[in-house]
């Protein structure tokens, strides 16, 4: 064992180098949108697409197809545009109420603090599609008085004891991706709201690599985890859409899933330890054991706990030394049935690559909307050659066919092995190997796709995301009967336009499958577009439920569909999770009001 730790912020104390990095994460990150700010979707002075900056293989390209798409299919034109607002309007921002004994108490602890508007509102918001709206057209009712950022686990230990003696309400805050309004402040909270923000606390503390696990204070980003990992040759695996600004101690509160979880696991997989802190002291187990037989596991108590219960501060998790292949690929399908059917023998053989996610036709031809420029005629006709071959020679239905990406991972002779395997399956179900290329382009539009929203927004267009997990015998029902009620729903409610409305399966079990659904509508002509918008997605998860599927895979549940967990999991579960709640914060200091 050996310690691979950062100590630069301990060492120069809280005060001009704290402020430093806390400013540049606001710096580079969006105010009312997602992601960096160097980085967006435009349409230039061709009327042409591209996609700004330089942190994606995407960034600096022209997607020539991307404007017509969106013409097409939600009559969206760059006549009508809406600009929204550039800065924050501070004199909108709600003041800042904090009680002056509380704030002596804290000025003591030398813990930084701030009560600046900028501060306040970025940290009062997760990324939901209203959130959104709300910062691009007016202000939250709501939002924390002041921002703390402690620097260890002791410091959240002080931070929790003043909040407990002087009554005030702690929101807990990682990387603010949450797409469940967990971070939305309640407009009636009388109290004091501290954002408690953990960015700070994010150091490995210790590598054991006798054991393969490290020690982590919960603020670090995941990109930064992997990053720092791979140093010493390491990495965790956990990689969900959002790992370039999520936190682990997001991961571990919200219950959260990676794309290559068939090799890694989900995060209940990877947790080792956890220390938490809540008003009532600090939870951790005794020893750092794979497993244990001491009654319920308070791990599960705590993950998925969505800050009502405490700050997780320290998380020991299992890591692997980098696997030394990697290898991308895909298969085109006739139709999502067949794909589907392919999946599911996939995982009855226990055979599935580290990722393998399968999309329907409209997402595979949302996906041919946002192909770069071609660079040489050559690799133009090479694709249409392709095309042929797929629709003429083997007779597969362009506005049929779906297509599979996978990403194999680990000892090169084992990988081939497995990529043979995995094809031999595929072709039974009448799939055709796509080439590595598709594959790739695939995952990397993981991390892109997330910025469209913003764009669409520019047009009057409102689309959001959202996920289920189903049993396998349920996902072909599921997955139309819930596009078919969208559909159905717009139109019921006014919406001029078709909607756009699509599905992936993007994890596999043993039992089941994770389904996840975009879906998005332009919304010219609606006076109130949230509300529309809300009303079908509600229309949509009561589909879902309908259909077999459970509430939430791995987004949580939040405020935003806290309304159905009674119906989820039992009148007597809600009053376990209540009595828990009750014990551990008897006095509703963690008061964001998740869950329950």
């Amino acid at each position: 064992m050996y310690t691979h730790q950062r100590c630069l912020l301990h060492l120069q104390g809280p005060g001009t180098c704290l402020g430093r990095v806390l400013a540049s994460r606001q710096e580079i990150l969006k105010w009312n949108g997602w992601g960096y700010n160097d980085s967006k979707f435009i349409f230039n002075k061709k009327g042409q697409a591209e996609f700004t900056g330089k942190r994606y293989r995407l960034s600096g390209m022209v997607l020539p197809v991307l404007k017509e798409w969106m013409e097409k299919s939600l009559g969206a034109s760059l006549e009508h545009k809406i600009t929204s607002r550039a800065f924050l309007n501070t004199s909108e921002v709600p003041p800042s109420i904090v009680n002056e004994e509380f704030l002596q108490d804290l000025r003591a602890t030398k813990i930084s603090y701030s009560q600046e508007a900028e501060d306040r509102v970025f940290r009062a918001h997760g990324h939901c599609l209203h959130e959104i709206f709300v910062l691009r057209e007016g202000m939250f009712k709501r939002i924390p008085d002041i921002v703390v950022w402690p620097g260890c686990h002791d410091d959240v230990v002080k931070i929790v004891e003043l909040a407990c003696k002087h009554n005030l309400c702690i929101i807990p805050f990682g990387g603010g991706t949450s797409v469940s309004s967990a971070l939305e402040c309640p407009a009636d909270e009388r109290r004091t709201i501290v954002s408690l923000d953990t960015s700070q606390m994010n150091r490995i503390l210790w590598i054991d690599e006798k054991n393969l696990t490290a020690h982590i204070e919960a603020g670090i980003i995941g990109q930064d985890l992997e990053r720092q990992l791979g140093e010493s040759g390491y990495c965790t695996g956990h990689e969900p859409d959002s790992m370039e600004f999520s936190s682990l101690g997001g991961w571990v509160a919200t219950r959260a899933s990676g794309m290559k979880k068939n090799i890694y696991g989900n995060i209940e997989d990877l947790v080792v330890h956890i220390k938490m802190v809540t008003p009532r002291g600090v939870i951790e187990k005794s020893c750092q054991v794979p497993r244990m037989s001491t009654g319920p596991d308070i791990h599960h108590f705590i993950m998925g706990s969505e800050g009502t219960l405490g700050v997780v501060t320290e998380v020991t998790i299992k890591i692997r030394p980098i696997p030394e292949y990697q290898k991308y690929g895909s298969v085109v399908f006739p139709n999502f049935d067949r794909g589907v059917a392919c999946l599911r023998e996939i995982a009855k053989q226990r055979c599935a690559p580290a990722s393998i996610r399968l999309v329907d036709n409209a997402q595979f031809q949302f996906g041919h909307a946002l192909k770069p420029q071609v660079a040489s005629i050559f690799t133009s006709f090479l694709d249409g050659l392709k095309k042929f071959y797929i629709t003429k020679f083997k007779g597969f239905d362009p506005n049929e066919l779906c297509v599979a990406t996978l990403l194999f991972e680990g000892d090169r002779e084992k990988v081939l092995q497995h990529e043979k395997q995995v094809y031999d399956i595929a072709a039974k179900f009448g799939g055709l190997a796509a080439g590595e290329d598709n594959g790739q382009r695939g995952y990397m539009l993981t991390f892109v796709i997330a910025y469209l929203r913003d764009l669409g927004l520019d047009y009057y267009v409102i689309g959001e995301s959202f996920e289920t997990s189903v049993p396998w015998d349920r996902v072909i029902d599921l997955c139309r009967n819930v596009k078919e009620r969208i559909v159905r729903e717009c139109k019921e409610k006014g919406v001029q336009f078709a909607p756009f409305s699509t599905c992936r399966v993007t994890q596999t079990y043993d039992a089941g499958a994770c389904v996840y659904f975009y879906f998005a509508f332009n919304y010219r002509g609606i006076s109130d577009p949230i509300h529309v918008y809300e009303q079908i997605e509600t229309a949509a998860r009561e589909e879902i439920l309908a259909n077999g599927g459970s509430l939430s895979h791995h987004h949580g549940v939040g405020k935003l569909r806290k309304q159905w967990m009674k119906e989820s999991i039992s009148d007597v579960g809600l009053g376990m999770l209540k009595s828990v709640k009750e014990y551990v914060d008897p006095n509703n200091i963690f008061g964001n009001r998740n869950l329950l």
